[in-house]
């Protein structure tokens, strides 16, 4: 991730973050209720340096049904305390003694009754409170940058924890490609891997142009809170005040078959990204992933802060569903 451009120059700290499980905290927002009624159960549950994968596995063996009966809506980073909702079916069973759940550091703080499995990425978002620790720089100079990431945000890269150890997961991509065989669901965080790595190329070219968070001509639209798009078409006074108001913004491409469907200086700069990724473009359209679109904007929603002490920084904010807190951080401080 150092290698990519900022958008507010570099950052005028330096910090520790992740010093404890406690100083990243993050809190699901599915963006509805569970319903009352039904053979599944939404658990909301905290977990204290867990893997969700984990979770929902051990969830599985101490209601003594499948994994496959057990859902949840997204990842959530390990090093940290988290809370989310679990969906676990229990057709025809009662609730276990959901307190008695064998792992301390899992917490089942409520239960309720929902008739339908989460699927994955069916949740509005996520909450985070952070807090950088051991931090140096300037200060004067952070507060300018987090007014700046408040009114124009930052630019939406993916984060390094789509990438593995080290980055690896970009060059066991081109592998499986190449010939390699790979197991079902590794094949699966490749492919992300591939598709994430040609977009933060693109967003990396267009924050260099100054143009992540304005268009360029032959622009694609991504309409917030959504996965639709529209375009390319001139840009009007009308879009110009939704892009103010956030109600679009400009999208970089999620490869897959087929041509991107920007056209103009937009189309050139995104073939030209894919050309120099050949190898993962042409696996990606064999594949046959489809075509598809990311905002090159992050606007985090309430943004706030304040210094705990001299040398600690809490940092709260929500993001949409898909986003990365370590990119909000990166801009103001390398940690």
């Amino acid at each position: 991730m150092s290698e990519l451009p900022y958008a507010c120059g570099t950052p005028p700290l330096a910090a520790r973050l992740r010093a404890s499980p406690e100083d990243f905290q993050v809190e699901e927002i599915l963006g509805y209720d569970a319903d009352g009624v039904g053979e599944h159960v939404l658990l909301w549950v905290e977990k204290r340096g867990a893997n969700t994968d984990w979770v929902a596995r051990e969830l599985a063996k101490f209601a003594g049904v499948p994994q496959v009966a057990v859902g949840y809506a997204g990842m959530k980073d390990r090093h940290a305390v988290t809370r989310q909702t679990f969906s676990v079916q229990l057709a025809g069973k009662t609730d276990p003694d959901w307190s008695t759940f064998p792992h301390a550091e899992v917490k089942v703080l409520a239960a309720t009754r929902h008739s339908r499995k989460l699927k994955r990425g069916a949740l509005r978002g996520n909450r985070f409170v952070l807090v950088l620790r051991e931090v140096q720089g300037d200060r004067a100079a952070a507060e300018q940058v987090l007014q700046q990431i408040a009114v124009r945000g930052v630019p939406n890269y993916y984060g390094e924890q789509r990438f593995g150890r080290e980055g690896g997961n970009v060059e066991q991509a081109r592998a499986m490609f190449g010939g390699r065989r790979v197991e079902r669901d590794k094949r699966s965080f490749l492919l992300s891997a591939a598709r994430s790595h040609i977009f933060n190329n693109v967003l990396a070219a267009r924050v260099e142009r100054d143009a992540w968070d304005k268009p360029l001509d032959g622009e694609i639209w991504s309409l917030a809170g959504s996965r639709s798009w529209f375009g390319p078409e001139p840009f009007t006074d009308v879009l110009a005040e939704r892009l103010v108001r956030a109600d679009i913004h400009p999208s970089g491409p999620l490869w897959g078959q087929g041509e991107p469907p920007t056209q103009a200086e937009a189309g050139a700069l995104e073939r030209e990204i894919g050309a120099a990724n050949s190898d993962l473009a042409a696996g990606l359209a064999a594949a046959r992933m489809d075509q598809e679109r990311r905002p090159l904007r992050l606007l985090p929603k309430d943004l706030k802060w304040r210094w705990l002490d001299d040398a600690s920084l809490e940092l709260s904010f929500e993001l949409p569903a898909g986003a990365y807190a370590t990119v909000v951080v990166r801009e103001l401080a390398t940690v």
